[in-house]
């Protein structure tokens, strides 16, 4: 349940905290006190996208948080949350957390983790079912129809095992597709793919060898000029080094006559030796620069192929190996089309018979409760007023097995006698579809996991006994669910197990919407102003319908 709710300049509040408790949470209060703003946060927490003008004026940021204690739907909370890459609840305890304004933007947590928009309406899903006036278009939809009917029926086994075996089965058939393809290959198409995959295998290429291809490539290209210039600086070189040898002779005799000239000669005798070491390297260099003109053409033959092939297939050597790997691959799969195509078709044969044993125990379950189904919420619908409506849930089989079943659903309905049934979405008003989205919650009380129901208003332009109605049908589902219905109705309001009052407070420069409990002797004086009177007579209604007398 949702058991805290704080508020922080959020339209005229400024700082709101409100603990709440299980049950039926009624909220009232008088038009325009600001009762929609439980509504505007609630719908922050689930995700809707920020509106700047909601910001309380003069101030800069807004704030809402929510702390949900989870139950049953915990272990769902927690593998959405793994699947988002956050961590799960500590305990039971969920937090959730909107900022936005400011000059840091919009910023949104689960567990003080940031988050996206997308996962806190994914957790909205599971936490919280919200109806109002206009907002019934799950109601209308025919997949959360039937989705609604499989709950009832308690078939959330079957339905798993149906979705697992239609995907084995639409793989299968994906499969057979893709090879049906592959078999209407042409003559042409195939002769091409043998040409690609001999001209790829046959060239031996080795994205590895490439780079060193290229140098010894430059090298030869720039032969003549290495030659040119290797030959003058060996001729040099080769100059230097003889005369080298005379002036150590001239050394010698110099340190036969003077022997403190060896100080100047070993260094000398170490410079020579040295450069006839590199001469003697600028001839082995020499050498190697004489290229065979067989093994020049060779390499420009080769840099030609490699070339050609990576116009082809690809902008690296690796790119062109690779588009080989595939067309052998697709060569291979149209050889074993034939073969392949009878396992295919086996394939699908058996994912069918596997399909149709899961459908035919889900479309049976869903036959059998349809009915049933259908009767519940017919008689909720005669406690809310619609004394002579028809309700129906019929099952359409569909040609093609889908991924929800055998069939589809689209409930009916005909609010006044002697009109012909017609699907829910064409015609209910919004007054008649808030009763009828009543009655199937009411239904589904038992079936129905998500913890939290909020009614905004869903019993404006009705009164008397029908709004006896709607209350104790709201005080029947908080016996099972916390229930948060904010209301015009006193007889609503008086079967609420908790009682809220919405009240705008001024001062001399602003104006502030509080919410706080009512009990007792203020709760009577709050249901007497929703009666329309505060005399004694309507303080006494008041105390009445507190005390369980009809009105």
């Amino acid at each position: 349940m949702l058991a805290v709710l704080k508020i922080k300049n959020l339209a005229l509040v400024d700082d709101l905290t409100w603990e709440l408790g299980p049950g039926l949470v009624g909220v009232t209060g008088q038009t325009g006190a600001g009762k929609s703003m439980i509504i505007g946060a609630l719908k922050l927490i689930l995700g809707e996208r920020a509106n700047h003008d909601l910001i309380r004026t003069g101030e800069s940021s807004c704030a809402v948080e929510a702390i949900f204690e989870l139950g049953n739907n915990l272990p769902q909370v927690n593998e959405l949350l793994e699947e988002a890459g956050l961590e799960p609840c500590d305990g039971n305890t969920l937090v959730v957390k909107r900022i936005f304004g400011g000059g840091s933007g919009n910023k949104q947590f689960v567990n003080c983790s940031p988050c996206t928009l997308a996962i806190l309406k994914s957790l909205g899903t599971l936490l919280v079912d919200l109806h109002g006036p206009h907002e019934h278009q799950s109601l209308l939809s025919q997949d959360r129809q039937l989705a609604m009917l499989d709950a009832y029926a308690q078939a959330g086994k079957e339905r798993l095992a149906y979705a697992t075996a239609w995907r084995t089965w639409q793989r299968a058939n994906d499969e057979l597709e893709e090879f049906r393809g592959l078999r209407q290959a042409t003559d042409s198409e195939i002769e091409l793919l043998r040409y690609q995959v001999e001209e790829i295998e046959t060239a031996e290429l080795d994205p590895e060898q490439e780079e060193e291809l290229e140098q010894r490539y430059r090298l030869v290209t720039n032969g003549a000029r290495l030659v040119e210039h290797a030959g003058d600086a060996a001729r040099d070189l080769g100059g230097a080094v003889d005369q080298l040898g005379e002036a150590q002779r001239a050394f010698r005799e110099l340190e036969k006559l003077d022997p403190a000239i060896a100080k100047f000669s070993g260094g000398f005798e170490s410079a020579r030796v040295e450069l006839e070491e590199i001469d003697s390297a600028l001839k082995d260099y020499l050498a190697d620069l004489e290229f065979d003109p067989s093994e020049v053409a060779e390499m420009e033959r080769r840099i030609d192929l490699i070339e050609n092939l990576k116009r082809k297939y690809g902008h690296s050597l690796a790119d062109v190996v690779a588009y080989g790997v595939q067309a052998r691959e697709r060569l291979h799969r149209i050889d074993q089309r034939e073969e392949a195509m009878e396992q295919l078709d086996a394939a699908v044969a058996e994912a069918r018979v596997a399909l149709d044993k899961v459908g035919a125990v889900l479309s049976k379950k869903r036959k059998n409760a349809a009915p049933k189904l259908a009767k519940e919420i017919g008689g909720h619908l005669l406690d809310l007023g619609f004394k002579q409506s028809y309700f129906d849930v019929p099952l359409t089989a569909t040609e093609v097995p889908h991924s929800r079943g055998f069939e589809t659903v689209d409930f009916m309905f005909a609010p006044n006698p002697g009109e012909p049934p017609k699907p829910l979405r064409v015609v209910a008003s919004s007054g008649e579809m808030s009763r009828v989205m009543l009655a199937v919650k009411s239904a589904l009380a038992d079936q129905d996991q998500i913890p939290l129901m909020v009614f905004d208003e869903i019993d404006a332009n009705v009164g008397g006994e029908i709004a006896h109605a709607v209350g104790r049908k709201m005080s029947a589902l908080g016996d099972r669910h916390q229930v948060i219905a904010i209301t015009h109705m006193p007889q609503v309001a008086a079967l609420a197990h908790h009682h809220y009052l919405v009240c705008k407070e001024f001062s001399q420069d602003s104006t502030r919407s509080t919410l706080r409990a009512v009990e007792k002797k203020d709760r009577v004086s709050e249901l007497a102003r929703m009666l329309g009177g505060v005399g004694n007579e309507a303080l006494a209604l008041a105390q009445s319908m507190l005390s369980g007398k009809k009105a």
